[in-house]
């Protein structure tokens, strides 16, 4: 079957979570979560759950274990704390407790992060993989690493990797 059958058979509407890891933000201030919502509601999907967390390991895995077992939720997307300060901590968390990681997805979003920003790109640590039927994706935390990430990335291919992650 042909990438393009796959897509086909995807679903047009998923059912999205979304994480924000900082230790200053807040809803009010939450502008690169805030345009995650804004984006994903105007490809069709709903939001199914979102939350702020500070840059620390517990709460992290706490929402993503509880969002992982809910059942309802088929993406989780997050934002935030994917730098190399010793305060970012998502990298290590995320991918401590993915099932399977989807190493492709940090690689692209690198790649077409350094057509935006040249070398600096090194500095992310965009990273994507499953838990359980789960996808997880991760994006730093800056509105253009966002856009970029849900516009050339994200929105395109979501529906099909949520389809694979069921099988």
């Amino acid at each position: 079957m042909s990438v393009t059958q796959h897509r086909a058979e995807a679903p047009t509407s998923l059912r999205v979570a979304v994480l924000t890891i900082s230790d200053t933000r807040t809803l009010e201030t939450d502008t690169s979560g805030s345009l995650i919502l804004e984006m994903i509601n105007a490809a069709g999907h709903s939001l199914s759950d979102r939350a702020i967390v500070p840059d620390e390991p517990d709460p992290m895995r706490h929402h993503l274990l509880a969002w992982r077992d809910r059942g309802d939720i088929d993406a989780a997307l997050l934002t935030g704390g994917t730098g190399i300060s010793t305060r970012d901590q998502t990298y290590e968390t995320i991918s401590a407790i993915l099932s399977k990681p989807l190493p492709g997805y940090g690689e692209l979003f690198r790649m077409l992060s350094y057509a935006e920003i040249g070398p600096a790109a090194i500095l992310s640590r965009a990273l994507g993989g499953l838990m359980d039927q789960l996808v997880v994706l991760v994006m730093p935390g800056s509105r253009a690493a966002v856009k970029l990430a849900m516009e050339k990335i994200i929105l395109p291919e979501l529906p099909h990797l949520v389809r694979e992650a069921r099988k």
